[in-house]
């Protein structure tokens, strides 16, 4: 249903102003605080033909108006104004990315962290779905008497690296030769498909080396563990309590209690059917235990493919504007982390 520009404009008032203060919204502050060029007395039969519509509710008789979910959602698609990040807020997030990260969890957990921050909502990440595919070149490098970096690249165009602790006694001769073996043996393999047989027989031309084959073994299988795995990180549930809605302390053990269900959590960024940003309003979600809440998610990407997504989790009155702009930028800034990481280009 389309609004006409004066309907447009104290809807627009109604929902900035309820952001703000969570209170109900009358017509007498609409005309003082916005500036609208029309009396309370038109600002109210507009706001009764709004509240006809479906698009702003009453809560209490004599009270002020709230927006509706049908409110929030013509705000969201036809009325919000782009949110400009702070300078601070820009450097923030600039930082976490230029931060030498190896580790794909420990970045996700970051990410999650950050947006629950900026937001004072609850964050959702998602681990990337990837295939991890096959070894092609597995290099030990030595760093330092007792360190060795150990360097994988996949034939997916995935490197990874991981510092591993070595004997002392080991020099960067025996890391070559290791990595010969290695590279002949393990070439063209997953870690499904080595079978019992081939590590014998790696075992048995380095018996010299096997404390060190041992650790390079299990950072091969950790390393492919930890980017196949189907992780949902959660963080800021408890900025969820810093807003009036869920001062009802039975609703929110009931939210808290359904948050730690990674499965609801997976379907809900499943629920993602296009690309970019998506908003879903309070009951549009088919979790019906959570519609108190809206969510805006989006999908991370590596080379133009989406691999994951993330998300903020907040009341319905939460600030869509800003939530969608931090969304935005920390998904362009972990797609660019996860390519230079995947890449050989976090080094």
């Amino acid at each position: 249903m389309k609004l006409n520009p004066r309907q447009q404009q104290i809807l627009l008032a109604i929902i900035k102003e309820y952001i703000d203060t969570a209170e109900p919204v009358g017509s007498r502050t609409i005309a003082r605080k916005y500036k609208l060029g029309v009396s309370p007395a038109t600002i109210r039969n507009e706001m009764a033909d709004l509240e006809e519509m479906g698009f702003i509710e009453q809560p209490h008789t004599s009270a002020g108006r709230v927006p509706s979910e049908r409110g929030y959602r013509y705000y969201v698609d036809y009325l919000m104004q782009r949110y400009s990040l702070s300078p601070e807020e820009e450097d923030l997030i600039r930082q976490e990315y230029t931060r030498k990260v190896r580790d794909i969890g420990l970045l996700l957990q970051r990410t999650g962290q950050l947006l629950s921050q900026l937001t004072h909502c609850a964050s959702v990440v998602q681990s990337p779905k990837l295939e991890v595919g096959s070894y092609k070149h597995i290099q030990l490098v030595e760093m330092s008497p007792g360190r060795a970096m150990l360097v994988i690249v996949m034939d997916s165009g995935m490197i990874q690296h991981q510092m591993i602790d070595i004997p002392t006694s080991i020099t960067g001769s025996d890391l070559t030769t290791i990595s010969h073996v290695l590279n002949a043996k393990l070439g063209g393999s997953t870690v499904e498909t080595i079978k019992i047989t081939l590590l014998k027989e790696i075992y048995l031309e380095l018996t010299r080396h096997r404390q060190i084959l041992d650790m390079v073994l299990e950072a091969l299988r950790s390393s492919s563990a930890s980017v196949s795995e189907d992780k949902i990180y959660l963080g800021g549930l408890f900025n969820i309590l810093s807003h009036p809605e869920f001062h009802n302390v039975e609703k929110v053990k009931t939210l808290l209690s359904l948050l730690e269900q990674e499965n609801l959590l997976a379907n809900l960024l499943a629920q993602i059917n296009q690309p970019g940003i998506n908003v879903r309003i309070g009951g549009e979600m088919s979790c019906r235990e959570i519609q108190d809440c809206s969510i805006v998610t989006a999908t991370y990407e590596i080379g133009g493919q989406p691999i994951g997504y993330l998300g903020v989790l907040g009341p319905i009155r939460m600030d869509y504007a800003k939530v969608i702009s931090v969304v935005d930028c920390m998904t362009k800034n972990l797609s660019y982390a996860l390519e230079r990481l995947f890449k050989g280009g976090g080094r």
